[in-house]
């Protein structure tokens, strides 16, 4: 076996990126919508900004948002409503420290021109708290509805990651099937070398290219055996590759029970629990390499606000960065 590299340190990129994730540690962050809408597709987004606010205040890292451009009836899930992007803009400017994550941006339905300068603006006006997730889609019907070509996303995707990436350069001249610029710059300029892109699941890349070229990956859960097994193989790729390591980000529903020994029973790609099992479990996904989860209340059946709150206080202490 390769000797991985997770024991050395994530390379600096912005603010919310060196402060949200550390080799052998794990912190904990929240999806929004911060509510329960398990019956519907749509969340009111009733109190929305209280909730955000307050995850900032309870010492959360991040917040997660989505890009979910049509309601689609087959995924269920409206995520929340608002355009990433403007949504972005809002968070920024109600919030002080947490770190704002979109996980993620469907990049082959939209020109990466627009997502580059929308994303180094977030960057800049947070003060360096954006980490962008990029995606290749898993919704065909919103191909046809922007008369895009759905089984032409994988080279669409890493086109569009090349070209965000060159926009972080001074007058970058390029030519790729998005554009040819050439003697003009793109501002503002991300607060870092680069914006971090985090790329979600296959993208149907390559796993060796999305070693070599995301700043970190975002995964959804599996068996711990077998996540342990796919997070080595990734940073076995990364160091076969030379590179320093990277974070590894992980999605988890939960429904926080109020007796904190109940017993964990699956629920959609995660489970219901009390805190006692979810904090051993938070713990073992730390042990094999995870460095951050997301949580995500959209089917928890307790009030928001008191489950926040007792994340904060039972949870939260065992994740201390």
């Amino acid at each position: 076996m390769l000797d991985t590299p997770e024991n050395t340190e994530f390379e600096p990129i912005n603010r919310s990126f060196n402060s949200t994730f550390k080799p052998g540690g794990l912190s904990l962050g929240l999806v929004v919508p911060l509510e329960t809408y398990a019956t519907s597709a749509v969340p009111t987004m009733d109190h929305h900004l209280e909730r955000v606010r307050l995850a900032e205040e309870l010492g959360f890292s991040a917040l997660w948002l989505r890009d979910v451009p049509f309601n689609v009836p087959s995924f269920g899930d409206a995520g929340q409503v608002f355009d990433p992007f403007v949504y972005l803009g809002m968070l920024a400017a109600n919030t002080n420290r947490i770190a704002l994550g979109v996980a993620s941006i469907v990049l082959p339905l939209r020109h990466p021109a627009h997502v580059a300068k929308a994303a180094a603006s977030v960057d800049v006006l947070s003060g360096g708290r954006l980490l962008l997730g990029v995606a290749s889609g898993d919704r065909p019907e919103e191909y046809p509805a922007m008369n895009m070509d759905f089984d032409s996303r994988a080279e669409g995707f890493r086109e569009s990651f090349e070209y965000i990436r060159r926009m972080a350069d001074p007058y970058p001249s390029f030519a790729n099937v998005h554009g040819n610029p050439q003697n003009m710059d793109m501002l503002p300029k991300p607060t870092g070398s680069r914006l971090p892109l985090l790329v979600t699941g296959g993208s149907r890349q390559d796993p060796e290219w999305i070693a070599k070229n995301s700043d970190g990956w975002l995964t959804y859960p599996r068996p711990a055996h077998v996540q342990e097994r796919v997070i080595t193989t990734y940073r076995n790729q990364i160091a076969r590759a030379g590179l320093n390591n990277k974070p590894v980000i992980q999605s988890l529903y939960i429904d926080l029970e109020e007796d904190p020994d109940a017993p964990a029973q699956p629920i959609h790609l995660g489970f219901r629990s009390g805190a006692r099992p979810l904090i051993e479990y938070l713990k073992e996904l730390r042990t094999i390499g995870v460095n951050h989860v997301a949580l995500n209340l959209r089917f928890n059946r307790a009030d928001i606000e008191t489950t926040m709150k007792r994340l904060a206080d039972e949870v939260l202490p065992d994740f201390a960065s």
